[in-house]
């Protein structure tokens, strides 16, 4: 049997237990939870070079450590020579194990090697309890390699919660360790 992951173990001997007191919940189960975090990245130039979404796919899956899949297009945009199913952009979705571990590298060494970072704005909420940010940079995880870099590219990343407010998932965030701004 694997290890938990540090966010994990958090999660289970120090959040459940303040976010219950906090909130007044009497049940584990009604406490907010991650569902999954999803990595995003689109890549606008791919109409002229295909080549960029599979070094995005590669990237992502890097970073990630489970594979990426790529995105097509839903429709198509005469202005931007866009036809219907081009491929446009790489996601991969972490759920359960692969959640935490990815959490817990992003907060703890990511985080940290953003240029001139204090902290993620506390104000990203969607109002259901989701959190959603952007990095400028793929080159701050440590995964990747800034030799083999072709060109610097920012993603956006979704952390999906169970929480209904936005105050029960700025918590459960903060819990979990995210460095928020003061």
């Amino acid at each position: 049997m694997m290890e938990k992951p540090r966010v994990q173990v958090r999660y289970e001997e120090k959040t459940i237990p303040a976010l219950k007191k906090s909130f007044g919940y009497t049940n584990n189960h009604s406490v907010p939870k991650l569902v999954k975090i999803v990595l995003n990245r689109g890549v606008g130039d791919a109409t002229q070079d295909a080549k960029l979404v599979d070094t995005a796919v590669e990237e992502l899956t890097l970073i990630s450590g489970q594979r990426a899949s790529v995105q097509l297009s839903r429709r198509s945009v005469s202005n931007f020579k866009l036809r219907t199913g081009m491929p446009i952009g790489a996601r991969v979705t972490l759920r359960r194990q692969h959640m935490y571990e990815f959490l817990d590298r992003f907060i703890t060494i990511t985080l940290p090697r953003v240029r001139d970072f204090r902290g993620v704005n506390p104000d990203s909420f969607d109002g259901h309890g989701n959190y959603n940010m952007g990095l400028k940079e793929q080159i701050v995880f440590p995964e990747i390699e800034y030799d083999k870099v072709s060109r610097i590219e920012g993603m956006d990343i979704a952390i999906v919660t169970t929480a209904k407010t936005d105050e029960e998932a700025f918590e459960l965030l903060k819990g979990l360790g995210m460095p928020f701004q003061k």
